[in-house]
């Protein structure tokens, strides 16, 4: 009779050094991506340096006393911050009436442009019609050309139809100029939208209209956002146009407002300190503007991906 012999425990397998696994050799070739993602990121850090810069300084000149900003050391930090130069900026009282003459501008053309640039947009992108070829032409044709020499033109049509320095007048040159480019942008979003979506939706039981309302309009949401934003972006800033069609000071956007504050003081010196806190005083409502649609475009993106 034969004892049998007890089992034996079994070794347990030899663990891998995980540090030493997941070390890669260093081979060339990722060196050389390596290097290349560092060069690339100071420049990219480089570039958005000089981008910040001129803003940094702009806010901090309008902060900064007259004193201060003439000396022949420049002071880099808000060392000696001070109010003084948006108070006396604001005492004039034309920012207020600019304001207002700028954002009654500003929303008609946003609203105008969106509306006719959409349709214009959907019309070329979606349906095939005679002429279609020759619209697309026209409308790159007419961005090409350059606005200096449309200008007497607009002021005599203006001018004929008495809606020189008014708001409506100067809105309909915006509207002309912008509309354009954003039929341009639309477009692209339009053609990204699969018609097939809206054919799957009326199979369901929809509608044209509720299937275009329900699954297409929701996914050009961003493209309206961005559109709306470069419209937003032509129609505050812009200045030549206005010079034109707004020559009465008592009706002046923003852009023209601060021109006249610049000859006011051209006379006695250029007050740098109340200049840039005049532009700090522009650029606020172009930051609260962007902050408003940052958090919409992205609510965009997220309900144009379900069917609403």
């Amino acid at each position: 009779m034969s004892a049998v012999a007890p089992a034996q425990p079994s070794r347990p397998a030899p663990v891998a050094d995980r540090s030493t696994a997941a070390r890669k050799p260093h081979t060339p070739g990722r060196t050389r991506r390596r290097v290349r993602a560092v060069a690339l990121g100071a420049l990219g850090i480089a570039a958005a340096l000089v981008w910040v810069f001129p803003v940094y300084w702009m806010v901090l000149s309008a902060f900064t006393p007259a004193a201060y900003l003439r000396a022949s050391t420049p002071e880099f930090l808000p060392l000696h911050a001070t109010g003084v130069n948006f108070a006396r900026v604001l005492e004039g009282g034309g920012f207020t009436n600019a304001l207002k003459m700028s954002l009654a501008v500003t929303s008609i053309t946003v609203v105008a442009v969106l509306a006719f640039a959409f349709l214009g947009a959907l019309a070329i992108s979606r349906w095939r019609f005679r002429g279609r070829r020759s619209f697309v032409l026209a409308v790159l044709f007419i961005q090409m050309l350059p606005a200096e020499g449309l200008f007497i033109a607009q002021y005599k049509m203006l001018a004929g139809v008495h809606l020189l320095d008014s708001v409506i007048g100067v809105s309909v040159l915006y509207v002309a100029a912008i509309i354009p480019f954003t039929v341009w942008m639309l477009r692209g979003f339009v053609a990204g939208v699969p018609a097939e979506l809206e054919e799957a939706a009326m199979v369901d039981g929809l509608s044209r209209t509720q299937a275009f309302l329900r699954i297409t309009f929701p996914l050009l949401a961003p493209g309206l956002v961005a559109s709306g934003v470069y419209a937003f972006l032509q129609a505050w800033n812009e200045f030549t146009v206005a010079l034109v069609a707004l020559p009465s000071q008592s009706s002046q956007t923003l852009p023209l407002w601060l021109r006249e504050f610049l000859s006011a003081s051209a006379n006695r010196g250029v007050d740098w300190g109340q200049v840039m806190a005049a532009s700090t005083l522009i650029a606020i409502p172009v930051i609260v503007f962007f902050l408003v649609v940052q958090g919409r475009m992205t609510s965009g993106l997220v309900s144009g991906a379900v069917k609403g």
